[in-house]
């Protein structure tokens, strides 16, 4: 039986199948503008609330949901999904810039992503490539002063990408405003390996014996090895898509930091999800191990 065969006419509540996708995108459009005041009012009463209390210094974020996201709108070139993804950092910076938030750190891409398909690692790998060219010479972020530094094993990224990060770098490196970290490459256990291997190693360099290395080996002196080590600890790691894990990211560096996690997907994080992440965090009482 065709379809056409099969559809019912729209006055039995039934759209032809070839209707269907645009009835359901209208419905959404209308859904949208309906609740557009809604959200409006909705954000600006979070923005208020947040604006009384501390911000965070330095927010992690994780993330993910590109591909879910990306499914949900049948959406299957790779390098269009995670664009899309990149094109979110915009509105980040903005906001973080608006409330003076110093130092934002983003995981692109870790050392197991580079397990995936071909395809897909070209898909992430270029969106982050030009995404870094193109923040290389937006006006804003010489105007807000953003400087955009990445870590992680960065020698194992294609040479385009280590060409896009080498130039970022290079262009806001004399900026202090505000700091974008990009952890490209990266893997938290892999960071504490590589800085515990160039630890031992200075140590051998200077004829130290492994007797008397081995009181060294202190926290002060394994975070001086580690990939941003004049970075603070981040206050706040939030990971959207629902993935209640940190999956590697920070290790070192979350060990008192608060956590949030949201539903949202990162392509459709928005100002309100980032308001609520910051008044989530500015209600939790931080102790750092201390007794109240």
């Amino acid at each position: 039986m065709t379809t056409a065969s099969r559809s019912r006419p729209s006055a039995a509540g039934w759209a032809p199948a070839a209707r269907r996708i645009p009835v359901q995108a209208a419905a959404a459009r209308v859904g949208h503008v309906l609740l557009s005041p809604i959200y409006r009012i909705y954000e600006a009463r979070l923005l208020s609330q947040v604006r009384r209390s501390a911000m965070p210094q330095h927010i992690g974020l994780i993330l993910d949901g590109n591909r879910r996201y990306a499914r949900q709108r049948n959406m299957t070139d790779p390098r269009e999904i995670y664009a899309a993804g990149a094109e979110k950092l915009d509105d980040l910076l903005s906001w973080c810039a608006d409330l003076t938030i110093p130092a934002i750190t983003l995981w692109v891409f870790s050392t197991e992503n580079f397990e995936r398909k071909p395809e897909e690692v070209s898909g992430i790998l270029g969106a982050v490539g030009a995404k870094l060219t193109q923040l290389a010479r937006d006006p804003r972020i010489h105007r807000r002063k953003v400087r955009v530094r990445a870590m992680g094993r960065l020698e194992l990224l294609p040479s385009p990408t280590l060409a896009a990060v080498r130039a970022a770098e290079a262009a806001t490196e004399g900026y202090g405003d505000m700091q974008l970290i990009i952890a490209a490459a990266y893997g938290g256990r892999q960071e504490i390996t590589d800085a515990i291997q160039a630890f031992l190693r200075d140590q051998a360099k200077c004829g130290k014996t492994l007797a008397d290395t081995v009181d060294l080996v202190t926290p002060e002196a394994i975070r001086r090895y580690l990939y941003a080590p004049d970075l603070p600890d981040p206050d706040l790691i939030i990971r959207t898509s629902g993935e209640i894990r940190l999956s590697g990211f920070l290790l070192w560096q979350s060990a008192h930091s608060e956590f949030h996690f949201t539903d949202v997907f990162w392509p459709a994080f928005r100002k309100i999800d980032f308001l609520r992440a910051l008044r989530a965090f500015q209600q939790r009482r931080r102790r750092f191990g201390r007794c109240p």
